[in-house]
């Protein structure tokens, strides 16, 4: 199932976050090759991740962690814009209709629908919350997967060629590729609205509004 946790609720789920945060670590820094900063306990953080961002988590059947992302808005500090501006020539992207998306992580044993389910979250909170768009930096390796999923961005700049090639884009909200990607995960779109209005009620308020 699909959970929407922000940080200061993670020790509700202690298992669940910690396999996230070390799954982190194996994906970038042991699989990429980032240059990310590890932990003693194996876990990769950065200062995003002291912010009390909105993650949302793939828990598999047995409660661990199958894939997840960490989900900010625009309108505060964000990757997007301080770590990769100039993808964008340095514009940059700031809109309360707009969230960032970072840290897609998927574990090593992650079931084949998990991409798609993460990306189904995507689309409930562009609906839930009445966004317009989500923003995200992404690798070369990625094109192909969003493609297979069902939901493109569209691209706003690009650095590097071949597979060293970066890319920063924006998912505008549409109905039907949230159905299009729902159908391909696998997910019924009634499971998938279940999961989010449990986290944020029938009419959903993110906290994130309730603060700025």
């Amino acid at each position: 199932m699909l959970r929407y946790l922000y940080a200061d609720e993670l020790h509700r789920f202690p298992a669940l976050a910690e396999g996230m945060f070390r799954d982190r670590a194996d994906q970038f820094k042991t699989r990429l090759g980032w240059d990310v900063a590890v932990d003693v306990n194996g876990e990769e953080r950065d200062q995003y991740d002291t912010m009390n961002p909105l993650y949302v988590i793939w828990e598999e059947q047995d409660g661990s962690h199958g894939g997840s992302m960490r989900v900010m808005p625009t309108t505060g500090p964000v990757m997007v814009n301080e770590v990769f501006g100039h993808l964008n020539s340095g514009l940059p992207i700031c809109s309360p209709l707009i969230w960032e998306v970072t840290r897609f992580c998927l574990s090593r044993t992650a079931s084949p629908h998990t991409a798609g389910a993460i990306m189904l979250s995507g689309g409930e909170m562009m609906e839930g919350f009445g966004l317009s768009h989500i923003a995200g930096v992404f690798d070369a390796r990625m094109i192909r997967i969003y493609r297979l999923i069902g939901s493109s961005p569209i691209v706003l700049g690009s650095q590097g060629k071949g597979r060293d090639q970066i890319s920063v884009g924006l998912w505008p909200y549409s109905p039907d590729d949230c159905d299009r990607v729902a159908k391909r995960a696998g997910i019924p779109r009634d499971l998938s609205r279940l999961w989010f209005k449990t986290a944020f009620g029938n009419v959903a308020q993110h906290r994130f509004a309730l603060s700025a």
